[in-house]
């Protein structure tokens, strides 16, 4: 009977340890199982995030090169919207602005010879006939220091006020009698305009553009050539605290002898940029300009907002860092 006992012990203790086995086996998988698992995932996640890194590092690296390759490229867009859109159909050069087309020579005033200095040549360039959003963007898409002078508003034209708002300095281009040229602007001054109707129209400009402190000519060929018309013009713009620059549109300009009168600076344009439309003359007239400023320690340049132009100075602002490249209010 005992030795029974003893064998049904035996058979027991063997089955237990045989579940026990089992159950060890079962759980040693279950864990090499969730082990593997776990290293699978873990080298997936750790390679998925070095991928990520990787790719994260070589958007840095290139980013810059695009940022270069976009501003030529947005300026490109910015200015070909303009042409389709907003420009006339026909390329008008700085030659509408003067009298029969042709360059007016420096007035007879002494340049001042430049004085010793350590600072750089100034150059302001003013761009005329600003008229349009795009024309705005296309500008500032350049990233130089320019002065833009704002046409007045009109009926094609109704925002330029609102534009000019939104910039920290600004011009107005105001249109003047002409000697020869048919499309006038709306509210073009003329030589026999009274007192009264130029200081009104002076008054009205102050009140578009609030914070206008200079002015130059749109054509006005005629009217800077008639000594008593510039006189009333000074008169109605000293008085809303506006300067004139002459936009030397005639080589009989009066403008020197109005503003000396009222003991005011003579200041004038001393060259086009693009009284050609061609990119090769607007470079060489932007080459010019900063040859002037070296010899006389400041220049004004008037360019527009065509193409041509402006990618003439996109392409010039190497040659340009040889100048202090200055808003108007700058030049004395």
């Amino acid at each position: 009977m005992a030795k029974k006992k003893r064998q049904k012990k035996i058979k027991s203790s063997s089955k237990v340890l045989t579940y026990t086995a089992w159950i060890l086996t079962v759980i040693a998988l279950t864990l090499s199982t969730i082990l593997a698992g776990y290293y699978i995932g873990y080298n997936s996640a750790k390679e998925e995030l070095s991928q990520q890194i990787k790719i994260k590092k070589s958007k840095e690296i290139k980013e810059p090169e695009k940022k270069k390759e976009n501003v030529k490229g947005r300026l490109k867009n910015i200015l070909k919207k303009e042409l389709h859109k907003q420009a006339p159909k026909v390329y008008i050069s700085a030659a509408h602005e003067l009298d029969e087309g042709v360059l007016a020579p420096l007035p007879k005033i002494q340049k001042h010879k430049r004085k010793l200095t350590t600072s750089k040549p100034k150059l302001a360039i003013i761009i005329d006939d600003v008229g349009t959003r795009s024309q705005v963007d296309a500008i500032k898409s350049l990233h130089l220091t320019l002065t833009m002078s704002f046409l007045p508003p009109s009926a094609g034209r109704p925002n330029t006020p609102k534009l000019a708002a939104k910039e920290p300095f600004y011009m107005v281009h105001l249109p003047m009698e002409a000697m020869h040229w048919s499309a006038e602007e709306p509210n073009t001054l003329h030589i026999h305009d009274s007192q009264k109707i130029i200081s009104k129209r002076i008054v009205t400009i102050k009140k578009l553009f609030p914070k206008v402190h200079y002015i130059n000519n749109h054509t006005g060929s005629k009217f800077t050539a008639d000594e008593r018309a510039m006189d009333r013009l000074i008169f109605a713009l000293k008085k809303n605290n506006i300067n004139f620059i002459d936009s030397r549109t005639t080589a009989k300009t009066k403008v020197p002898n109005a503003l000396k009168k009222f003991g005011l600076q003579y200041l004038s344009r001393d060259i086009f940029l693009d009284h050609h439309m061609d990119k090769a003359y607007v470079l060489k007239q932007i080459k010019h300009a900063i040859k002037i400023a070296k010899s006389h320690g400041n220049a004004i340049a008037i360019g527009h907002p065509h193409k041509n132009t402006l990618q003439a100075l996109y392409e010039s602002k190497e040659l340009l860092k040889e100048v202090d490249l200055v808003l108007i209010n700058k030049i004395r």
